[in-house]
């Protein structure tokens, strides 16, 4: 054994073999399937599992227990050592190329400078925001009295800004009364806090597919099970949606039903109503996400509505139309949740965002404010016309003509692996989305998706054909 434990290390084969079985037991640690104190499996066991040596599996055990990440007790075996590694969302789940897992897109989005375009972004230019407005409410704010401006908020959030989200939800035929709001600093936070509400780890959740991609990154982070049904221009398969809440009991379906990201579908009165009688057969809580409402120009179907926040909890916030500086969001949701809400949103961030609740109330609160949701409607209309047209001309096909929103979602020609192009523009200082960053099936590798305020650039155009004529 020794021996080949010698010839191995000696080798390039031996060393990948015992790195992957490192690999395996360090993704294990990091995902918390292997928790502190637990017994790892035997040699002879891990070895069969993994179909490699014995001697391999010994190797990167003594390894693994040089780095502090096992314990060796002579006679019992070996254990995770107690000082767990931190936990990695990265190791958790599938290991996908950097360029189509959840963080590669929100990554160099992110991290993009001013000269670098960002195509594949989910957010609207700075210029096509209410920059002017935000600076009058920024004056008022500064002549706020002190406690505004230091003291903390109430949980529930500002009073008379979630009597306003009332009257703007009333207004897409979702009633709620502000009692059954509470603000959130983001579409984000209100997600994690739903999750740390209504999920233990484990649970199972269904997701679109292709859907938001960060969906999947907080999922994972709640360490719930994720599976997915297929996307249509009308809703999800209704089909799929029935087998696979009867096979696997989610507890909560996540999706957008105004304007879904990244497809740029409506849902269609039919199928929510289908969906809705599955959900009450079935014991299934849906989050809505409505982060995009403001940028219909026709009141699409909403789930909550027709379901009157029984089932359906239903979020949103302001980053994508006034600023995603000032972090705001809200959960609209029955009675007793929004009770058990609040106390969960004392014991991880205290109090509410004061400061940015009164912001976000003298943005909305001025007169200009649905004028400038007028001009970005059409200036997203005009957009989508143009990307399209310029899309159609290299081959790229668009899956649908959404009616609003920012959103294209892309067949790229035969042939073409979207995470591959997405490498070549970034190498030109372009970000892209390529699809199966979004799809939990991994079935998008043709399609991207491009938000079409971000992609008016000529250069866009220019890189997509020299990439795309590169790999035809």
């Amino acid at each position: 054994m020794v021996e080949e434990a010698i010839r191995m290390d000696g080798n390039a084969a031996g060393r990948t073999r015992i790195a992957m079985v490192m690999d395996t037991i360090r993704q294990r640690i990091a995902g918390r399937s292997l928790t502190p104190g637990a017994k790892l499996p035997s040699v002879r066991a891990l070895a069969a599992t993994l179909k490699v040596s014995i001697s391999t599996v010994v190797d990167a055990y003594e390894r693994l227990v040089a780095e502090g990440a096992i314990l060796s007790r002579p006679g019992s075996g070996f254990y995770v050592a107690n000082q767990a590694a931190p936990f990695a969302l990265a190791d958790v789940g599938p290991k996908l190329d950097r360029a189509v897992d959840p963080f590669w897109v929100s990554r160099q989005s992110l991290e993009a400078g001013e000269v670098d375009l960002k195509p594949g972004c989910g957010w609207l230019p700075p210029s096509w925001l209410p920059e002017e407005s935000v600076r009058r409410a920024l004056r008022t704010l500064s002549r706020a009295d002190g406690s505004t401006l230091t003291d903390y908020g109430s949980p529930l959030g500002l009073p008379p800004l979630r009597q306003l989200i009332a009257r703007r939800m009333a207004e897409r035929g979702v009633e709620a009364s502000p009692d059954q709001i509470m603000l959130t600093e983001s579409g984000t936070q209100a997600i994690d806090l739903l999750c740390r509400f209504l999920l233990e780890p484990g649970d199972t959740v269904l997701v679109d597919d292709p859907c938001y991609f960060n969906f999947h990154a907080l999922l994972r982070a709640h360490r719930a099970k994720i599976v997915s049904v297929p996307y249509t221009p009308s809703g999800p398969d209704i089909e799929a949606f029935a087998r696979t809440v009867a096979e696997h009991r989610p507890r909560l379906y996540i999706t957008n039903s105004a304007i879904h990201n990244p497809t740029g579908a409506t849902l269609s009165p039919v199928l929510a109503h289908r969906v809705l009688k599955l959900a009450d057969q079935f014991d299934l809580t849906i989050i809505e996400d409505d982060i995009f409402a403001d940028l219909e120009h026709m009141t699409a179907p909403r789930l909550a509505a027709f379901d009157g926040l029984d089932r359906v909890i239903h979020i949103a916030s302001f980053s994508k139309t006034l600023s995603a500086s000032a972090r705001c969001g809200f959960i609209a949701a029955r009675p007793q949740w929004i009770d058990g809400l609040t106390d969960l949103k004392i014991a991880t961030s205290f109090g509410g965002g004061r400061m940015t609740g009164e912001l976000v109330l003298n943005v909305l609160g001025d007169g200009g404010y649905r004028k400038h949701l007028e001009v970005v409607r059409h200036r997203l209309s005009v957009a989508r016309r143009e990307v399209s047209a310029k899309l159609k001309n290299l081959g790229v096909t668009p899956w649908l003509e959404p009616q609003a929103g920012m959103f294209l979602w892309c067949q790229l020609p035969d042939g073409i692996d979207a995470a591959d192009v997405a490498r070549a523009a970034l190498e030109r200082r372009i970000v892209m989305a390529p699809g199966n960053a979004f799809s939990l099936s991994q079935s998008a590798t043709s399609f991207m998706r491009f938000n079409v305020s971000q992609t008016l650039d000529p250069r866009v155009f220019d890189v997509l054909r020299d990439v795309l004529v590169g790999r035809c």
